[in-house]
């Protein structure tokens, strides 16, 4: 299970800085595939780096007790100089044991299918060849959840499919939370559903219940919504 506990996180400018996420105590089982839905800057890619140990709340505390991935989409953690190759090989002495080394990399160059990119350092990639690396990283380990931020918006028509699939086949056996736009998706993958609005977060059982909160709000003009 993932418990966050009275979390807040603000980003501080010179404009002034109110709180994304106010307040947030929330449980999320693990096994469940979870929908994270919300207004553009709502807080959604926040609550998702934080709950991968890659962001810190201000106040409050996330306590995880299962193996968690970093967000698949976020691909910021790779040391451009090296290639992918290399990268890959640190990430699995890191995570994973020496006789799994040349497993993870082979599965992770077929997977993202960037050729021979797989060589040339990192940070001659294109955000999109970044992501497919990071998602082939993410899925070569075992976590018990994968977070995904739009992961499956990543390459062509037949990369997203693979994604897509990729993800299916991990459900019953992991959970996962992800952020994505596309409803079809949401509905495809997730049973339950987290809504943020101005800053709270609201747990459905049901994602069709959770994306219709989220319509609901939207369809407001934004004038006419209480601010808190």
């Amino acid at each position: 299970m993932i418990s966050i506990r009275n979390l807040y996180k603000r980003y501080h400018n010179h404009h002034g800085s109110d709180w994304v996420l106010k307040d947030i105590s929330i449980d999320i089982p693990t096994g469940v595939s979870v929908g994270l839905l919300g207004r553009n800057g709502a807080g959604k890619s926040t609550l998702l780096r934080i709950i991968g140990g890659m962001d810190t709340p201000d106040r409050g505390e996330v306590i995880r007790d299962c193996r968690v991935s970093w967000p698949i989409g976020i691909s910021g953690g790779f040391q451009g100089s090296m290639t992918g190759r290399q990268n890959v090989k640190f990430v699995a002495r890191v995570h994973g044991s020496g006789k799994d080394i040349e497993r993870i990399i082979h599965f992770v160059e077929e997977f993202a299918e960037i050729g021979k990119a797989f060589d040339e350092p990192v940070k001659t990639y294109s955000s999109g060849m970044r992501s497919r690396l990071s998602f082939g990283l993410s899925l070569a380990f075992d976590f018990d959840v994968f977070l995904s931020d739009e992961a499956t918006s990543v390459g062509d028509r037949a990369f997203k499919e693979k994604a897509t699939k990729a993800f299916k086949e991990r459900i019953g056996q992991a959970g996962l939370i992800i952020v994505s736009h596309g409803e079809a998706i949401l509905k495809d993958l997730c049973q339950a559903g987290i809504w943020l609005d101005q800053g709270k977060a609201h747990w459905f059982d049901d994602i069709n219940e959770a994306i219709a909160a989220y319509h609901e709000s939207t369809d407001k003009p934004k004038h006419n919504m209480k601010i808190k």
